[in-house]
């Protein structure tokens, strides 16, 4: 008994030192929260968002709704968005390049007559 009581508080530092050295440790996540709004005049369908090493989408999305996604890169290079619009023509808008370990936000506008606009907010800036 009187064995574990002088180790205890050895093994409690020892837990400690590696909880905190794991905490200074830890991997941090870098994420995009990226918003898609359709401001075209009508439906957009098949909605695709590509981006460095992934994509997402949403199959149809309403005038005027506004849709969220969160991601991760893993690589770099152009951000496009890719839809079909209300009068059925597939439209594709390549738009900036973004850059592993980048966050913040990015707001793809859709617009009419096939254009879009991309507003980044992100860092670290690349030139």
């Amino acid at each position: 008994m009187n064995r574990i009581v002088r180790t205890l508080p050895k093994l409690l530092t020892a837990a400690l030192l590696l909880l905190g050295f794991s905490m200074l440790t830890a991997c941090h996540s870098y994420h995009i929260e990226a918003t898609v709004e359709n401001h075209t005049g009508g439906t957009v369908t098949l909605l695709e968002v590509d981006y460095p090493s992934a994509s997402f989408g949403k199959d149809t999305l309403a005038a005027d709704e506004v849709f969220h996604h969160r991601i991760q890169t893993r690589g770099d290079g152009p951000i496009s968005v890719q839809y079909t619009g209300p009068h059925g023509r597939t439209v594709q808008v390549q738009g900036p390049q973004i850059y592993e370990q980048q966050e913040g936000s990015i707001e793809i506008v859709l617009l009419p007559n096939g254009k879009a606009e991309f507003h980044p907010a992100l860092s670290p800036q690349h030139s």
